[in-house]
């Protein structure tokens, strides 16, 4: 750069000061003392009433700044490297954008020329990214053209894998459809549910030995995690009133040991019919009209007598395991039958609880196993799985015949 000053130490008169940097493309500033060598990079030079300004010595710098940019420009191969280079000559802080911001410091009778010069050069380069830019741009819709020649249209698309609910989610809304038809309504309880719900008016007074069969997460709102979905027998008796048909199902809670066939936490199927005349024939029929919709096939079921509170007499509903085809395993504890649905006809101290005459109604109520339906279902031999959050474990994909989600309204 040069700067024009006075200076005690040259007599007052004006000096040039030269100072030679070298560019990003290892060119010198075109500064040279008359009859002298370009000053090393870093020099200082000082002489009275010279400048040094050497026209020449500017067009061979931008004959070969422009040479460079020819090449590099051939050898960018995609418009973004293209432009990389283009920043790299051009741009404010390029080796022609630098250039350029030095024409003002050209003594006045030379700027002139020296910007003629500067602006020739720069079109120039220009050109020849322009040029490079369009055999780009050409060389990529031909690349384009060939592939739409090559594309065969008769050829089976590219199929993307729809995201599947889970097991228990799609027998879930099976069996709501299928009770829906039977024109029942689905209705919905809280998880966290008090003693006397719970317990207290399904016939399990505080003192009953009933209650250790269920191991409770108590909580510190004396409150509970509600251990089956029957609670809300008396809920909708006091909410419907007489005649009722509604299924529940939901999430439960119980502190219990796990292994293959049992869980912490699970999903039930609460259903409950209440009108005049209902018989445990009723209860039959409406079970394997479920598990055959379910299963879309004959499902071997065995009625045995079970003992619960809320309801009598009460039942075992257990139909022939799936995973073994009866032979025994570990999910059905080597029985060959899984304990899938709880039920009888209700006790008729429940019905008193939701204030309805036992003399005038007669009911009955299940507690469908949700979780382990889907296991049926689906071929999944350990409970575990449900919970764990393993997408592949969930389910075989010869397996996975369950509704996705997109199917749901």
């Amino acid at each position: 750069m040069t700067w024009a000053t006075k200076n005690p130490a040259c007599n007052g008169y004006p000096w040039t000061l030269s100072y030679a940097v070298s560019n990003a493309m290892g060119s010198g500033f075109p500064w040279a003392g008359q009859g002298q060598s370009r000053p090393r990079t870093g020099a200082l030079i000082c002489n009275v009433g010279r400048t040094f300004v050497d026209v020449e010595q500017l067009k061979l710098s931008l004959a070969e700044i422009e040479r460079e940019a020819r090449q590099a420009a051939q050898a960018a191969a995609t418009l973004d490297a293209l432009r990389g280079v283009r920043a790299k000559y051009l741009g404010k802080k390029g080796s022609l954008g630098q250039l350029m911001g030095t024409i003002r410091q050209y003594p006045p009778d030379q700027r002139g020329l020296a910007g003629q010069i500067l602006n020739a050069a720069n079109q120039a380069v220009t050109a020849v990214f322009e040029e490079r830019q369009q055999q780009i741009e050409s060389s990529e819709v031909a690349a384009d053209a060939g592939g739409a020649g090559a594309y065969d249209p008769s050829l089976p698309g590219v199929r993307l894998p729809l995201g599947n609910v889970h097991p228990v989610t799609a027998v879930q809304w099976q069996i709501e459809h299928v009770f829906e038809r039977l024109g029942f309504t689905v209705e919905a309880g809280p998880e966290m549910e008090s003693d006397y719900y719970n317990f207290e008016a399904l016939n399990i007074p505080a003192m009953h030995p009933a209650r250790d069969m269920q191991d409770t997460f108590w909580l510190t709102n004396g409150l509970l995690l509600r251990t089956h979905t029957s609670p809300m027998q008396v809920r909708a008796m006091k909410k419907f009133g007489p005649p009722i048909r509604c299924v529940v199902p939901g999430r439960c809670f119980r502190y219990e040991t796990i292994d293959a066939s049992h869980e912490n936490t699970f999903h039930q199927c609460e259903g409950l019919v209440i009108d005049r005349n209902i018989s445990i024939a009723n209860l039959i029929a409406v079970m394997k009209l479920l598990l055959r919709e379910v299963f879309q096939r004959e499902v071997k079921v065995r009625l045995r007598p079970g003992y619960f509170p809320f309801v009598e007499p009460g039942f075992e509903l257990d139909m022939s395991c799936l995973i073994c085809g009866g032979s025994g395993c570990g999910t059905c504890k080597r029985s060959g039958w899984v304990e899938i649905l709880p039920c009888g006809m209700v006790h008729p101290n429940v019905l008193r609880f939701g204030g309805i005459d036992p003399h005038e109604y007669t009911g009955f109520a299940f507690g469908l196993g949700l979780t382990r339906l889907a296991m049926m279902k689906y071929g999944i031999s350990d409970i575990r799985v449900m919970n764990a959050g393993n997408l592949r474990a969930l389910a075989p994909p010869s397996r996975m015949s369950g509704p996705t989600i997109v199917e749901r309204n």
